[in-house]
Order: structure tokens, then sequence, then C-alpha cells
């Protein structure tokens, strides 16, 4: 496993980290076996992983629930990121969405973010964060300034509850002003070899300022496991369903990307990897990037996403699986 430093914060973590969204369950990941997700949790750390990202959203606590049930007794052996500004509990904040029979708000005050750590404290059996996170930017119309979000960050950082501040799904716009208000540590976005908008702005200025990086949905949410074949189909209620969220599931799209995966069975045997794990070092390898989470809801996909922390690419490969995927163009 590589590990790398977190922005500046001087915190080391995993190239490879563990995400935890499909561990809060609920209707969007049809189920999932919380005795599982602890194998998951367990198996990544054997592997080496020492990084896993969380949010309350997620289940509505129940990921954070389960993770703390994973880590009693190794709290000092992971780091752990969670997240703030996905609010339910009123109606203060913007609306959001509506899902598993919640109204969701989008709430960055710092009002609705002291009750949210320390509902994560509970929730995790932690007495810290070691990154915190807004999950998505404010919105109108209850737009709080990014001023006010950063001085309640900065007030729990001094008094020792969290130990570096993190910004995610932003725009460069806004991870400017974030940055400028003392700085963040991290940006956590969607980005993958079939999603490569991050690389015109957001990697680029991540890397200028020293800023890590948490990639999610790299592996497009398993399709670029080579696993979803042409024969899978999603309930209605699951995110994969919705064709406005990943095009690429599309039935008219799917053979393009498997065939591009079939392609490289010579790399998966040059270096006796999986296309998972080919995938994963490939994402890890490009500019600016510093860490790639993935989801894990097996302890069998725990290992195998793991084992691509210690997997060096050659260049010319490197460049060889961009080309392929950049000639797949957009999804239709």
């Amino acid at each position: 496993m590589q590990y790398r430093k977190i922005g500046r914060s001087g915190i080391e973590a995993s190239v490879v980290a563990m995400g935890t969204w499909v561990t809060g369950g609920g209707l969007s990941w049809d189920g999932v076996e919380d005795q599982e997700s602890l194998r998951a949790v367990d198996a990544a750390l054997d592997a080496g992983v020492n990084f896993i990202d969380t949010a309350p959203g997620y289940g509505w606590g129940h990921a954070e629930e389960v993770l703390g049930q994973a880590l009693k007794g190794r709290r000092d052996k992971v780091v752990i990121a969670t997240k703030c500004g996905i609010w339910w509990q009123d109606k203060r904040g913007s609306f959001h969405y509506h899902l598993d029979g919640k109204d969701t708000y989008i709430s960055l005050r710092p009002d609705t973010i002291q009750i949210e750590l320390e509902d994560s404290l509970r929730r995790l059996g932690t007495d810290y964060i070691d990154l915190y996170q807004t999950h998505w930017p404010a919105k109108e119309p209850d737009l709080t300034p990014i001023e006010d979000t950063m001085a309640c960050l900065w007030k729990m950082k001094d008094e020792g509850k969290i130990r570096a501040i993190g910004v995610s799904n932003v725009s460069l716009a806004q991870l400017q002003e974030y940055h400028a208000c003392g700085g963040v540590a991290s940006d956590q976005f969607r980005y993958s070899m079939l999603y490569r908008a991050p690389e015109t702005d957001i990697l680029r200025y991540c890397k200028e300022k020293g800023i890590g990086t948490l990639t999610y949905m790299s592996l497009e949410q398993g399709l670029l496991t080579g696993k979803v074949g042409m024969d899978r189909e999603f309930k209605k209620t699951e995110f994969r369903s919705d064709e406005n969220w990943n095009a690429w599931f599309k039935m008219e799209n799917r053979p393009k990307v498997l065939n591009m995966l079939a392609g490289w069975s010579d790399l998966t045997e040059k270096y006796a990897c999986s296309l998972a794990q080919l995938v994963i070092a490939w994402t890890a390898a490009q500019p600016g990037v510093t860490h790639v989470l993935c989801g894990m809801r097996t302890a069998a996909q725990a290992a195998d996403n793991a084992a691509a922390g210690g997997l060096h690419l050659e260049e010319a490969d490197v460049a060889r699986m961009r080309r392929d995927a950049v000639l797949l163009g957009t999804p239709a």
C-alpha cells in the first residue's frame, strides 16, 4: 500500500480509501448486511487501508454507527473522514431531495454543523474527526456565507474536535473561496477515466495549492470492474438505475465500456491484477490525484480494491488506457 499526505494537514493516509456510502444501506443500494460491512472493514484494514470516508447522510447515520462498531479498540490506527451539511432533523437549510422517506436539506449553518459534529462523534465512538468535510455547498434560499461556515469549522479545529478541514462537490470558485478562508486540506469530487471534467480546473488547482484530492465513483459504481454485464438489471429504487445520474449504465453505452475493458486483458495479465485494480491504479496515477475512494460492500471487494494501492503502472500503459477512454467519447 502507498501512503500520501492529505494536503498540508500532515495526516498520512492510504492511497486507496474505503468509501462507506453503500454501508449505510437503504433502498438506494438494495440493502446491505451489517455483518458483511464489518468484515469488509476488517479486510480493508488487514490489506493496509487506514483511510475510511463516511457521512451522516449515508443511511441517516447508520454508516457511521457501523464504522464506530468496527473500529472499537483500534481508533488510533484509522484516519476517519466524515462530513456535514446534509440535514434532516428539521427544515433548516435549503431543500435538497426526498430519499428513503425523508426530506433532506443542505445546511452549512454554524448551528446545525455543531449539532452534526457532536452526533457524528457519538455514532463513531470517538472524540475527534481526522478530516471533517462539507458534503455539498450551500445553496439558495439558505445560502450560508462560506466565511461563516469556515469560521465554525476553524473553531472546532481549535477545540481539537477535528484535525483537518475538507470540502466536497464544490466548483472551482467555491473551492478558491473556501481556501482563502484559512485553507482546506482536501477536496472530494467525482472523477474517473469516464468522467474527466475535473482535469480542466479542480485537479490542476489542487495540485498547484497542495490540496489533497479524494476521488469518488472512480470505478463508476462497479461498471469499470467489468462485472456489470449486459444482463445486469437494477431496481428502480437503486442509484444505478438512474440514467441521468450515470448514463454509462444505459444498455446502448455499456458495450462500449465492456469492449474497452476486454481490450486490457494483456494489462491485467502483465500486472497480475483485476480490472478494478488496474482502473484504481490508473486513477491514482493521474496528476493531482492523491487518494481514491472505493466502495467496499464485501470483504472480497475490500481486499481486491485495497491491493491496487501497491500497483505501479508504467507510463506507457497509463497513456494507453487514457487514449482508449477518450475514444469512447461521451455517453449517448
